[in-house]
């Protein structure tokens, strides 16, 4: 499928307001436990999600717009949402979430970007080359994955309960390593 901005961007504002639905008025026990060992919690995404639109995905789209491949990415820190989701609630993090991504969103409609500017590249430190149209089609399946993930996390809760069923569940499956 071709990369659109428009239906990228449809899709990037609807995921505060996704999760908003998932997890709000949840009990706290329950947006806050993981599905096992080196995973994280609903809780714990929403400040990892927050910490992707402060760091991550438009200062590169910046970056990329005014230096190209001249400067490298800042690496990203996977954990660098740890301090927040220990002072926020998990509504407090949603409020934010959402607000980081109105803001977020708009500024990258104000770019006004064309075809061309989707072509530029940027220097990933890990990956190399990268142009502006993958990080950003990176940046709504990083979304997915990670609704993905809540949705894991607030099933594996009721792991025992399904009982046998659990054969036919898929999003039970042990965790994998990514």
């Amino acid at each position: 499928m071709e990369f659109s901005l428009d239906g990228t961007g449809t899709l990037l504002a609807s995921t505060p307001r996704v999760l908003r639905t998932l997890l709000a008025g949840l009990p706290k026990g329950l947006v806050q436990a993981n599905y096992g060992p080196e995973t994280w919690s609903p809780h714990e995404v929403i400040g990892h999600l927050i910490h992707g639109e402060k760091t991550d995905w438009m200062p590169r789209a910046r970056l990329i717009m005014q230096a190209g491949e001249a400067v490298a990415f800042e690496p990203f820190d996977r954990n660098g949402h740890i301090a927040l989701c220990h002072e926020k609630t998990t509504g407090e993090l949603l409020d934010l979430f959402e607000s980081l991504r109105i803001a977020n969103l708009a500024e990258l409609r104000s770019m006004s970007l064309k075809p061309a500017d989707l072509a530029k590249s940027g220097r990933h430190p890990a990956l190399g080359e990268v142009t502006l149209s993958q990080l950003l089609a990176t940046w709504l399946v990083h979304d997915l994955n990670h609704i993905a993930q809540v949705c894991k996390g607030l099933a594996f809760q009721h792991r025992k309960e399904v009982g046998p069923w659990e054969a036919y569940l898929s999003i039970l499956a042990p965790p994998s390593p990514r």
